[in-house]
Formats: structure tokens, sequence, C-alpha cells
């Protein structure tokens, strides 16, 4: 059975060559949101064949397909994640690089409000958040 990637990749009629199925599998079960390199790195352990070259042609083409979204979370690198059914926000943590996702019913409402009191409809919005764990701070204030 087709991971999710590629299933949506043969639904909106791309081609399918080996190497691109397993860079479709790669990405359908990252955990993270990797970007080329660790792609890559994920990829040429499952097939020594892959060239980076091809991880960057494929990402695009995913990515132009709808089938990726595109991060910049301010480390320098493209990050990418398979585009959610639902929608989601990020926090990043700063020190490790790690990114939650997360969904609050509150701030979507807020945004909401905030478009209409501006005097428009939401039509979509990225939200992404930064900070460093609540214990570095307590260490910082002890020092």
């Amino acid at each position: 059975m087709p991971d999710t990637i590629e299933k949506r990749c043969l639904e909106k009629g791309l081609k399918m060559t080996e190497q691109r199925k397993v860079i479709a599998r790669v990405l359908s079960v990252a955990t993270d949101h990797p970007d080329v390199e660790e792609l890559y790195r994920r990829a040429v352990a499952i097939d020594s064949g892959i060239s980076i070259a091809t991880i960057y042609r494929t990402v695009r083409l995913f990515e132009e397909s709808g089938i990726l979204d595109r991060h910049d979370f301010g480390d320098g690198r493209a990050r990418y994640e398979e585009t959610p059914d639902e929608h989601h926000d990020h926090l990043i943590d700063m020190r490790s690089g790690d990114v939650i996702e997360f969904q609050d019913p509150a701030i979507e409402a807020l945004q909401q409000k905030i478009a209409e009191r501006l005097g428009y409809r939401l039509a979509g919005h990225r939200l992404e958040l930064y900070g460093t764990p609540l214990e570095d701070k307590d260490k910082a204030e002890g020092d």
C-alpha cells in the first residue's frame, strides 16, 4: 500500500520513479520537519543511488504540486512537511531547532476577529512562534 505522499502524488498524476517513491516514503514517515540535507541522509540509507540533486528536484516538484509545505524557521534551512489536511501552527525551539506543531481554537478565533475588525475575511494564515525552554530562563535568573 502506498504511503500518504506517494498516494497524493499518484492522485495528482505524477510519475513515480523508484527514487521518488523512496523520497516520498522518507517524507511520509518523518515526524520532524527535515531539510534537504536530512532527507538526503535518510534516502541514501535506503537507496545509495539517490543524488542530492534528485532530492532537490523531487522536493521542488512535490512542493509545486501542493503535496509538501516549505517552511523557513529562521535557521537558514528550508524545512519540509507533508501539506496537512488540518491547519496547525508551529513553535520552534531556538536552542534545539525542534518544531512543535499545535492547534489552539482561541488563537484561531482571535485571528478571525482581527481580520474582521480590519475589514477582511481571513483566507489563510501561518503562525510561527519562536522560543527557548522555560528552564533556560530560570537558569539565567539564578546566575
